[in-house]
């Protein structure tokens, strides 16, 4: 049985009001602290304090590149102009969904044996691209996939692994699903991240797990890095808690003179194949996410390692809460996952992944419960 969720309107996804990006010497210490603070109200001294307003603005770079060494976290507020009942019958079905275990089993079942209708991969397994995939499973539809401006590429190519993920309008594609980037493919990564107008990049692995490279390092530590004809200069990196950091990057593009602020959310707890230790903490990271997207029209590019398990179940959950929020009467989530692997292969990888997904969802239905006035 698909799951079926009524009418919530929601808005929530607040940011600090204080980016608390604190200028540092040479070195950056990344020192987390140990014990996550509540009470975010105490100031750090008004001369090592940058607005996050000044981090998404389009206005010069502070000199020199401004860093916090140091955990500020609090959690973010939920609102919501929700009505209580409606809320509450939500969260009884989420809940009830999520109790039935052969009703998930059943459904998961379903969604393996679903197969996406056209699914050729042609381009991707050409000669000259196969070394640009992480894995030979997980690559962009030929009918489905980003392409880069050959005449731009360093070299002359049109190809990288990544999809256009669209939600509502066909047009617009609201996410761009990527794998995390190769040494080699880097430069494509930045061309792509420019030519598509992005400002958000949600990065979902940490670097390396188990000795295995899960993402390049594709972003300078201080100072600036050149790719190709794109100077990414790190303007901040702030620490908000044990799970999640934020970067904020100053990318010009050396052709045209043309500059943009990209702010980069770095998950770097939930590890391959794997879920979340905490849904808590990924629904205040999407919040945050969120808080700095609002009002932007350029598609959220966001990617683990292939692109595909963390990546997948991140989007469909911020995909749902979204739907919901905009004044859906109806969200059928295994449908709204079928949507997705319509558009790239392997969108939530494991029954795990799809659950978490489940109850994420129910999560912020609960706070948000929690947020009105009883």
């Amino acid at each position: 049985m698909s799951l079926l969720l009524v009418f919530i309107a929601s808005a929530f996804c607040l940011l600090p009001k204080e980016y608390n990006a604190m200028y540092g010497g040479e070195e950056l210490c990344r020192q987390r602290m140990a014990v996550k603070t509540s009470d975010c109200s105490e100031p750090l001294h008004a001369s090592r304090i940058n607005s996050i307003s000044s981090q998404f603005s389009d206005g010069p770079i502070p000199s020199p590149s401004t860093r916090s060494s140091t955990s500020s976290w609090c959690e973010e507020p939920v609102q919501s102009n929700m009505d209580i009942s409606t809320g509450h019958m939500i969260l009884a079905y989420m809940e009830d969904h999520l109790k039935n275990k052969n009703r998930l089993e059943k459904e998961w079942e379903a969604l393996c044996a679903y197969q996406a209708e056209p699914n050729a991969t042609t381009i991707a397994h050409k000669e000259e691209n196969v070394q640009k995939n992480r894995s030979q499973v997980i690559v962009a539809y030929d009918h489905c996939r980003i392409c880069l401006k050959a005449e731009n590429s360093h070299d002359n190519s049109d190809y990288i692994n990544a999809s256009p993920i669209m939600d509502h309008d066909p047009r617009n594609p609201a996410y761009i699903a990527a794998q995390g980037p190769l040494p080699s493919t880097v430069t494509d990564f930045w061309q792509m991240v420019w030519e598509n107008g992005c400002v958000v990049i949600v990065l979902l692995t940490p670097l390396t797990e188990n000795g295995l490279k899960q993402c390049y390092h594709y972003w300078p530590d201080e100072g600036s890095n050149l790719y190709h004809i794109y100077e990414v200069n790190l303007v901040s990196e702030h620490i908000w808690c044990e799970d999640f950091l934020v970067r904020s990057f100053y990318l010009k593009n050396l052709q045209s003179n043309e500059t943009r602020t990209v702010t980069q959310f770095h998950y770097l707890t939930w590890h391959d194949q794997q879920v979340p230790a905490s849904a808590r903490s990924l629904l205040d990271f999407r919040r945050k996410i969120n808080k700095c997207y609002r009002g932007r029209s350029c598609p959220i590019a966001v990617h683990c390692s292939d692109g595909a398990g963390r990546t997948g179940t991140y989007i469909l959950i911020d995909m749902v809460l979204n739907k919901m929020a905009k004044g859906a009467k109806e969200i059928d989530i295994a449908a709204t996952l079928e949507h997705l692997r319509d558009q790239r292969p392997g969108m939530v990888q494991t029954k795990e992944q799809f659950e978490f997904a489940l109850t994420a969802v129910a999560e912020e239905v609960n706070a948000i419960l929690k947020a009105l006035p009883q």
